[in-house]
């Protein structure tokens, strides 16, 4: 009380300072907490391409290096069973194929750039076979996260065929993406943890 006596213009300043501290501390925690965390503008600018062509394993391993790529999972999707398991996939009655989820940036690696990637990796002339894995679960799909991505996968499997990149018809299918369901823990990154794995792909050149 005898701050305020002495000198109230003082003490009137003084709390005036108090509360703008703890308006503008206030201010900035609410606006902390409505902003996205991480990178904002490289979350906005990710893509999600889902690809199917035969043992998720090799694939994988060929996409997880491309510059371009973020991340990449294995997993199944087209199908028609809920959390599917390695098991029932094998089967070939549950309709999923075996796929990989990829998080690329369109900037580095665009979708038409990435799906060149996607067919020189397999066979896409081969109905629901890989080599010698046969069944619908290695059949060659392309399931499309949106319309562009949808008319860039015409455009380019037009484009190959027009070329003649392969001596019989390409036989991929062109699907909507549908849930897509990640395989078990030990698929992820197979090839990393057990170099010497099975692997069927090899990254052609045209």
């Amino acid at each position: 009380m005898s701050v305020i006596h002495t000198d109230s213009n003082a003490a009137v300043v003084h709390l005036l300072f108090i509360a703008t501290i703890g308006l503008t501390t206030g201010l900035a925690a609410f606006v902390g907490a409505a902003e996205p965390q991480g990178d904002g503008a490289a979350v906005a600018g990710r893509q999600t391409a889902i690809l199917a062509g035969g043992c998720f394993w090799g694939m994988e391993e060929i996409l997880r290096k491309i510059p371009g790529v973020i991340s990449t999972e294995v997993g199944y999707t087209g199908g028609k069973n809920p959390n599917p398991t390695y098991e029932q996939v094998c089967t070939g009655l549950t309709g999923h194929a075996e796929a990989v989820e990829i998080v690329f940036d369109p900037e580095m690696l665009p979708y038409d750039k990435l799906l060149d990637f996607f067919f020189r990796m397999h066979d896409p002339t081969t109905p629901n076979r890989q080599h010698n894995d046969i069944g619908t679960q290695y059949r060659s799909a392309i399931f499309y996260t949106s319309d562009e991505q949808k008319e860039t996968a015409e455009r380019v499997i037009k484009e190959l065929t027009a070329a003649r990149r392969f001596k019989r018809p390409i036989v991929t299918q062109v699907t909507k993406a549908s849930p897509f369901y990640s395989a078990e823990g030990y698929h992820q990154d197979y090839l990393v943890k057990n170099p010497g794995g099975y692997n069927c792909h090899v990254l052609r050149n045209w």
